[in-house]
């Protein structure tokens, strides 16, 4: 006899939603995660912020930040989707705000918030919560499944089963990759797992000695063998090791793939608004206002004070030299320093500091209209499992409340309708 009719594998974003929404349609529901706690990943999101969606209304446009995945998504983002998002988490006490890029963050600027939300909706739905609970993969029968083995030898059993294990990013958090053995083992295809929002290594010492340094609304170029691959323009964000920032996050697949068939550059424009001409102009302007002060207290309005130094080594200028004695051809380098800050890329980060690694389950073999398996009818795959590229941004968690709720639905309707029928 099943005790439960709906079984959670994974206490994430994704199988928290799962699990609330069956709750709330009455199925009787229990949720096991292999951490003590649920929501490890979710309460570190967006830096404990939690970057929790993307005000982009227009669902063709959020869609589009996609790719592939564009066709699958239509159906359950009718269903659930951004406007839903919001409605859910204001209905429940979460208050939001929209920041730059659409991107959606509580008001309070902390996870917890969210978090809470969705415990409580659990509880509301009298889901049952098995923490400390690690599974080792699925009994079949009939192309069916009928059980979920623990690793302290049992086997539990429902009629339907959701499976939110995620991906493989932050593996700190217990997102090994654990499901995706198990869907491999039961004839799923899973395609390999590689870092995908990920912060990228630079060869160039002097980049450290900006850590710590942020630009808003530079462009990106990539280069290889001097030809443009890819630009973007957006936020960037110098670090110890290179570069981050969600503009350089959302390059950094194109790069990687780049980087397999050759070294890959980067030039980056400081000022994408002004050309090289109308750019020396804003310098020449204020050095004649400045001519008796030195090279390194005259650019501060035109380059953040902790970048001042590196800039001009960069473009062979001595900081200490007074402005009156810069000649127009050394005022000239500079501007073309701002405007192509260039540097090797050495690398990318491993997976384990990724935001979002690629791969897992391959959407052909989902039915997206329920977020059902099409090779085992009473199994849902949710979130960070399923094999979709998207952008940072807010992009992963509405994939997560938007295949959560779908397969809630779905799964509760499914068990009703058997039952009828039997």
């Amino acid at each position: 006899m099943n005790t439960y009719d709906i079984i959670v594998i994974g206490g994430g974003p994704a199988g928290m939603m799962a699990a609330g929404r069956a709750g709330e349609r009455g199925a009787r529901v229990l949720l096991l995660e292999k951490n003590d706690t649920l929501g490890k990943k979710l309460l570190i999101s967006g830096g404990g912020r939690c970057n929790l969606t993307n005000a982009t209304f227009d669902r063709n446009v959020f869609l589009s930040k996609f790719r592939d995945a564009v066709k699958f998504l239509q159906s359950p983002l009718a269903t659930f989707g951004i406007r839903d998002t919001l409605d859910f988490f204001e209905s429940r006490g979460v208050p939001l705000k929209v920041e730059a890029e659409n991107r959606v963050f509580p008001q309070s600027d902390d996870a917890r918030y969210v978090f809470d939300a969705l415990a409580s909706y659990m509880r509301e739905g009298s889901v049952t919560v098995m923490p400390d609970t690690a599974v080792t993969g699925f009994e079949t029968e009939n192309k069916s499944i009928i059980g979920i083995r623990l690793n302290d030898g049992r086997t539990i059993c429902a009629r339907s089963y959701i499976l939110a294990t995620g991906g493989k990013s932050h593996p700190e958090t217990g997102s090994t990759g654990d499901g995706f053995l198990w869907l491999a083992a039961i004839g799923h295809t899973i395609a390999k797992s590689r870092p995908s929002l990920v912060p990228i290594r630079i060869r160039e010492s002097w980049v450290r000695t900006l850590s710590g340094v942020s630009f808003a609304d530079v462009k990106v170029t990539v280069l290889q063998n001097e030809k443009t691959k890819e630009v973007g323009i957006g936020k960037i964000l110098f670090t110890h090791f290179g570069l981050s920032g969600p503009l350089v996050l959302n390059m950094s697949r194109a790069i990687g793939d780049l980087l397999g068939s050759g070294p890959v550059n980067l030039t980056i424009d400081l000022f994408p608004a002004s050309d090289e001409a109308t750019l020396d102009m804003r310098i020449r302007a204020s050095f004649d206002q400045q001519r008796n002060r030195l090279l390194k207290n005259s650019v501060d309005g035109l380059i953040p004070p902790l970048c001042i130094k590196t800039v001009l080594l960069l473009a062979g200028l001595d900081p200490d030299r007074p402005v009156h004695d810069i000649k127009r051809e050394e005022r000239l380098a500079l501007a073309t320093v701002l405007k192509g800050l260039r540097m090797t890329v050495e690398g990318l980060l491993d997976a384990d500091k990724a935001i979002v690694t690629s791969g897992g389950v391959s959407p052909t073999e989902i039915d997206f209209k329920r977020m059902r398996s099409r090779l085992f009818p009473n199994l849902y795959l949710v979130g960070d499992i399923l094999d979709i590229d998207r952008p940072s941004g807010g992009y992963s968690l509405q994939l997560c409340w938007t295949t959560g709720f779908v397969a809630g639905t779905s799964a509760t309707a499914d068990i009703v309708s058997s039952t009828s029928k039997a």
